[in-house]
């Protein structure tokens, strides 16, 4: 996914995010139910990615088609992505996915925290090794024409300490993979976990080694400032010449001496 549907996912997300806090892993579901509708209607997906179309006329659209059928919190994620622009009718397809995935995750964090992202992670990845060792388990999965429930509960056989988000996520792979083998869709799914796994880690970089008084400043102002227990991953970079820098998930904090350097050159060049 490139250009105009990459911004338009991107916006997504961020619509996304406030819905997260609450959401629980029904709002996935849902939003997979949706997919579906999708994938199994191609005139729609045509009608969604026309850019002759108004926004508001393909958000309408797609609220017809599901209201009634999914919660409000649901019929508003996909509206938000009708609305949007997409280059291909594949895109919008592949946006939902991820945002359905995205909630499976969020939920898996809201019950456990990073903890929870781990065991997560944890079981997606056995599934792609119990799956990726064994070419009869391949096959069985990858059969199109197969039973989805009986595929479902072999997969879920594979890995019997699976949570409620990673077997919506693992059910997902099996039944509906579009196109994909199953272990390469539950990889996609494990690379959602990661970059959701980086808003509990701080990147921090400084000039010099800190104290340990320091370190437990800066660590208790981070907790507070974000809300949730992070991880400190500090190292030492000279050519900062001052000041701390802190990066969580895609959140950049900046008070070296560089950056106000580099931005007294912008105002002076601007």
């Amino acid at each position: 996914m490139a250009g105009v549907s990459s911004e338009s996912l991107a916006a997504a997300q961020e619509q996304l995010e406030p819905r997260l806090a609450t959401a629980e892993l029904s709002l996935a579901e849902e939003l997979f139910v949706t997919l579906g509708l999708l994938d199994g209607n191609a005139g729609l997906r045509r009608a969604l990615t026309d850019p002759a179309r108004e926004g508001k006329d393909k958000a309408a659209l797609l609220s017809r088609l599901v209201t009634g059928k999914v919660s409000a919190a649901a019929e508003a994620t996909a509206a938000d992505l009708a609305a949007a622009r997409w280059r291909s009718a594949r895109d919008i397809g592949d946006a939902l996915e991820t945002l359905a995935a995205t909630t499976a995750v969020a939920v898996a964090e809201r019950q456990g925290g990073s903890a929870g992202l781990d065991a997560l992670e944890g079981q997606l990845f056995k599934f792609t090794q119990v799956v990726g060792s064994s070419h009869e388990l391949q096959r069985a999965l990858d059969e199109p024409q197969a039973d989805a429930d009986a595929k479902a509960s072999l997969a879920f056989k594979l890995v019997p300490e699976a949570g409620e988000p990673a077997r919506l996520l693992i059910r997902q792979a099996v039944v509906a993979p579009r196109g994909l083998k199953p272990v390469e869709l539950v990889g996609r799914f494990i690379e959602l976990v990661a970059k959701r796994q980086q808003r509990w880690i701080a990147h921090v970089s400084v000039t010099r080694p800190l104290t340990g008084e320091q370190s437990n400043r800066l660590q208790t102002g981070l907790n507070n400032l974000y809300g949730r227990e992070l991880n400190l991953n500090v190292s030492v970079e000279p050519e900062l010449i001052g000041g701390i820098r802190v990066a969580v998930g895609d959140e950049i904090l900046d008070a070296s001496t560089v950056a106000r350097l580099s931005e007294l050159r912008r105002r002076l060049v601007g």
